[in-house]
């Protein structure tokens, strides 16, 4: 009965009151068709690992090390939600999490609805790339045998939408500065940033429907930096939706409808944007931490 429960959980109605599912909404949270574009309800991840404690290796016991747990979180329609916190607290886990991307020893609870349907590992699986984006956080993720440009464009439906990716590709890496022909090249030959803005024109060729972006900007230059953010904007307004996962709370508040405040492995307080206008309508006392430790509010250490 509990299954039954939770499988048809996000196909309810839900209507688009002030608090709903752990958080507050902002403006742009309206639930299209009676549901989140992506809910997490109660998400843990563990990993089994022999424990380092102990001395005799050949005789180490295993124990699971937690590293994601009772995590809730969600993605309207036309939405930007960023989880912020402290960078290597695990919100990368979270990422790889919702992209069904999980490593042998991980031990996972929890449920994950994308567009009202209940999702596993392999239903996400055929997700990526098909309706779900992945800005990875590091740039390893580039096929090292492929030049750029293919790897942007990726596989078209046709010849007409072939045309229509080779189009867009070199729209967007006008946009992020790199020249004709970075296409042509293979990832060994680009910087850092230059890697960075490829990832991020990947995500944004296609006619997809959510991007999940873990750290998009670090290597960029301010300017490009807000350029790639407002293309994310762009993309929720026009019908999509997007998970940021940042550690730069200004650029986060910049673009964001609601935040997701990350700390210890799980989300502590998921709320709009607005709240940071004022620490008295955060409730967390970690989000009023996150708060004063912003330069234009006293830069106070946490």
């Amino acid at each position: 009965m509990e299954d039954e429960y939770l499988a048809a959980h996000e196909a309810h109605n839900h209507e688009d009151a002030s608090m709903h599912h752990h958080h507050s909404h902002a403006g742009a949270s309206h639930h299209v068709h009676g549901h989140h574009l992506l809910q997490v309800e109660d998400l843990s991840v563990s990993f089994s690992m022999y424990d380092p404690d102990e001395p005799r290796f050949f005789r180490a016991k295993k124990k699971d090390v937690v590293a994601i747990s009772g995590l809730s979180l969600s993605v309207h329609v036309g939405e930007v939600v960023a989880v912020v916190g402290a960078s290597g607290s695990g919100k990368s886990l979270l990422a790889d999490s919702v992209m069904g991307l999980y490593e042998p020893n991980a031990v996972v609870s929890g449920t994950i609805w994308f567009d009202g349907v209940r999702q596993d590992a392999a239903s996400l699986s055929r997700l990526r790339g098909r309706e779900i984006a992945f800005v990875p956080q590091s740039v390893s993720n580039l096929d090292p045998l492929m030049k750029v440009g293919a790897q942007v464009r990726g596989v078209a439906r046709d010849a007409s939408d072939a045309h229509r990716r080779r189009e867009r590709q070199r729209a967007l890496f006008e946009r992020y500065d790199l020249d004709a022909e970075v296409e042509d090249m293979y990832p060994f030959e680009l910087s850092g940033g230059m890697a960075r803005r490829v990832l991020l024109a990947s995500a944004l060729v296609g006619d997809l429907r959510f991007i999940v972006a873990d750290e998009p900007t670090p290597g960029l230059d301010l300017d490009l930096a807000v350029r790639a953010l407002d293309d994310l904007r762009a993309f929720a307004d026009a019908g999509g939706g997007v998970l940021l996962i940042t550690h730069d709370i200004e650029l986060a508040l910049r673009v964001a409808d609601r935040i997701a405040v990350f700390k210890d492995g799980t989300v502590i307080e998921e709320t709009s944007v607005d709240s940071f206008d004022d620490p008295s309508k955060l409730r967390a006392p970690f989000s009023r931490e996150l708060w004063h430790a912003l330069p234009s509010n006293g830069f106070e250490a946490i």
